[in-house]
């Protein structure tokens, strides 16, 4: 009988970890900028939800509590995802995402707003697949603009830079003529005491 129960407790330790290295797994190949996904939550949920779904997930698979090594990074995904979707103004825009992801959809297929197709979960299925294309060209539009600052800001500095090196060089200038002031001064009273000099003009020897 104790040899079966400690069989039960084996099955039972692997089958836990089966289930936290499935999650993990789920976690990690789920869409980064889609924060629902990484809590495995639909779009639009509450907040009591958020917080439950996180509370759940990160007891599950907590570093502390499981021996997969990529349970670290999953941890931190799902708590910067937890953080994002509690955030009002980061949450509103990934719900402004959806919203866009469902539009366009409902464009392309020439549905009504009041098509029976859109309360299927094929159609959520691929709204969340849509916004993946929207949330990445928003993406890709931050790091094009964050670029283009970056490239100005460089070029900025470099104008500032050139600047402060002419004024240098002109202060140095500046102080160099201003430090020889005095030899000039001395030197030209020199010469105007003693005048320019005259060449002696040498005897022609008259050859006969």
């Amino acid at each position: 009988m104790t040899d079966l129960n400690e069989i039960d407790r084996i099955l039972e330790n692997e089958d836990a970890e089966y289930t936290k290295d499935r999650e993990i797994e789920r976690i990690l190949s789920a869409f980064k900028l889609d924060a629902y996904s990484v809590l495995g939550l639909q779009p639009g949920v509450g907040t009591t939800d958020i917080q439950n779904a996180f509370r759940k997930k990160s007891l599950l698979i907590h570093p502390d509590r499981s021996k997969n090594p990529k349970a670290p990074e999953a941890f931190d995904r799902l708590k910067k995802a937890e953080s994002e979707l509690m955030d009002p103004k980061i949450r509103e825009k990934l719900d402004a995402a959806f919203v866009t992801a469902r539009n366009l959809l409902i464009q392309e297929r020439k549905w009504t707003l009041d098509h029976p197709g859109l309360d299927t979960e094929e159609f959520q299925a691929h709204v969340r697949e849509k916004a993946k294309s929207v949330l990445i060209e928003d993406e890709l539009r931050k790091r094009k603009a964050r670029q283009i600052k970056m490239a100005e800001e460089g070029r900025e500095k470099k104008r500032l830079e050139d600047l402060a090196e002419t004024r240098k060089r002109k202060k140095e200038y500046e102080k160099a003529w201003e430090d020889n002031r005095e030899n000039r001064i001395n030197s030209w009273r020199a010469f105007q005491k003693v005048g320019p000099q005259k060449k002696k003009r040498q005897k022609q020897t008259v050859l006969g």
